[in-house]
């Protein structure tokens, strides 16, 4: 049984992958819980949690003779654009130099690696400490691809939506947080006047493509994981039924977001199934 570790386990997306796993793997979770839940422990099948952050975790414990480590998946990230306006120096040393001892560790050991990028990257990666973080993550895998023989893929996210994903708090995303609130019966804002576009995509989507690079051994690509078709904040309110209220725009953020998930397509196999219409549509029957 192969042994596979998952940097940010507790939280929203590594959740789900560890549901999708357990029982034909062991596997290692390592978070600090600063957005991961302990509820999110996944009891059933055999994970360990490592209650550690990456910054502070001995990566030489990879090596065949610890933890004999097969693969790791590294989702742990800081996230949000807006907070790492505030503490740009945060989201540095997480996801940059927490990334750059994760990649050397796997180099080292020739153990594979599955990134998770962020469709910001389209939009510049000046545009805001968050994109610019992430984009250093990417460029210190290619760099270690090219001249220390690392195996990795980039995996770069489009909106994720779906089980356990925040639904409070400043690292929320849109449909999270606006379920929190109609449940709750707290106004939704649009920020700005509801014409940016964004591809939302299911989180069952991108497990299934996470899983797909690690089965086939798809590595030395970028793959985009995403819809492929976008809509507005305001389009998404109308699907909700609710009459949002309209705050100043934020900095820093795409107007657009459209991924085009062919590479996906032709060396996976992968496209998306789950539509964002039909996700509301079930959540708006089921209240």
């Amino acid at each position: 049984m192969q042994n596979i570790l998952i940097t940010g386990g507790a939280g929203f997306i590594g959740t789900n992958l560890i549901k999708s796993l357990q029982g034909n793997y062991t596997l290692y979770s390592i978070d600090d819980y600063s957005t991961g839940k302990k509820e999110n422990e996944q009891t059933q099948g055999y994970c360990i949690y490592i209650p550690k952050d990456i910054n502070d975790f001995d990566w030489n414990l990879l090596d065949k003779e610890a933890l004999n480590v097969d693969l790791v998946f590294h989702l742990a990230a800081k996230s949000r654009i807006q907070p790492s306006f505030k503490k740009p120096e945060e989201y540095i040393d997480t996801n940059f130099n927490g990334t750059f001892n994760i990649v050397h560790h796997c180099a080292k050991y020739d153990i594979p690696l599955i990134y998770a990028g962020s469709s910001s990257h389209h939009s510049g990666r000046f545009k805001n400490p968050y994109t610019f973080s992430k984009d250093l993550g990417e460029d210190i895998i290619k760099l270690y691809q090219k001249h220390y023989s690392l195996k990795a893929s980039i995996a770069r996210f489009y909106n994720v939506y779906g089980p356990h994903q925040l639904t409070e708090g400043g690292y929320t995303t849109l449909i999270g947080r606006w379920i929190n609130n109609i449940n709750n019966g707290i106004q939704c804002d649009i920020y700005g006047d509801g014409s940016k576009r964004r591809d939302f995509t299911h989180v069952d989507d991108i497990i299934r493509g996470l899983t797909m690079i690690m089965e086939q051994n798809a590595y030395g690509y970028t793959f985009e994981f995403g819809r492929g078709k976008n809509h507005s904040v305001l389009d998404v309110a109308k699907m909700f039924n609710i009459k949002p209220n309209y705050k100043k725009d934020k900095q820093g953020e795409a107007q657009e977001t459209l991924a085009d998930y062919k590479l996906a397509k032709d060396i996976l196999g992968w496209k998306p199934t789950i539509n964002l219409k039909d996700y509301v549509k079930k959540y708006r029957n089921n209240r």
